[in-house]
């Protein structure tokens, strides 16, 4: 993995947040154009009755 000094997490778990967590994204990617992304991961989760997405994103913030 690259080196950042940054971590912005997002996460859902009811199925109407998890299908807008991409519009989400990008939003907050939008209002912050001095970033540099330096990696990504997805993570899912669950248990009995709820399912969690997680995303994350490693990045630099502007120096």
């Amino acid at each position: 993995m690259e080196n950042y000094n940054a971590i912005k997490v997002f996460s859902a778990t009811k199925a109407r947040e998890r299908s807008e967590l991409g519009e989400e994204i990008t939003r907050w990617i939008d209002e912050n154009p001095g970033i540099e992304i330096k990696n990504t991961q997805v993570k899912q989760s669950s248990d009995s009755e709820f399912h969690c997405l997680s995303i994350i994103i490693f990045y630099n913030r502007a120096q």
